[in-house]
């Protein structure tokens, strides 16, 4: 079968959300009874210049995600950076090259697109992926730090919901 990389449309929302949430580590503030905000967020992504959710496609079934998204940077003479964020793919295609496809056509992508530079950030408990990253080119060059502000972002817009998690 062949795999498609292809942006994300508004019918892939429910399978990405799935995919978001077998990949996720433990619990967070994803949550798939509320759809329309997705929904929202893909929309927005989508207007919004330089800003991409990338979907793999297998058979007609959905297996992975990236969010790939650009920026200019004031250094570098005003060069501009990629960066991704929040790969997935599902846990029984895992190791058998959806996630290299997937994150070769966003290097291609971010290269098409004029930039110097594709950066990512995973999780220090995540050993299979840095060594997955590694084996395609990216080195580990800097440490992360993250603070997550005490800030009601949720965007609570949804009427949609999920029946199935009801």
């Amino acid at each position: 079968m062949q795999l498609y990389v292809r942006d994300a449309l508004d019918g892939d929302v429910e399978d990405l959300v799935d995919v978001l949430l077998g990949g996720r580590l433990g619990p967070g503030a994803d949550d798939p009874y509320y759809i329309d905000d997705y929904v929202d967020a893909l929309r927005e992504i989508d207007r919004t210049d330089g800003s991409y959710l990338l979907v793999a496609e297998l058979g007609g079934r959905i297996v992975g995600m990236l969010q790939l998204f650009t920026f200019r940077h004031f250094q570098h003479r005003g060069g501009r950076c990629a960066e991704i964020e929040s790969m997935h793919v599902v846990e029984d295609q895992r190791g058998t090259g959806v996630g290299g496809q997937l994150l070769d056509y966003a290097v291609s992508r971010a290269k098409d697109l004029g930039c110097y530079r594709l950066q990512l950030t995973s999780s220090i408990k995540r050993d299979d992926a840095h060594v997955f990253y590694a084996d395609h080119g990216f080195k580990e060059t800097h440490k992360g730090f993250k603070q997550y502000l005490d800030l009601d972002w949720t965007p609570n817009r949804s009427a949609g919901r999920r029946e199935q998690y009801a």
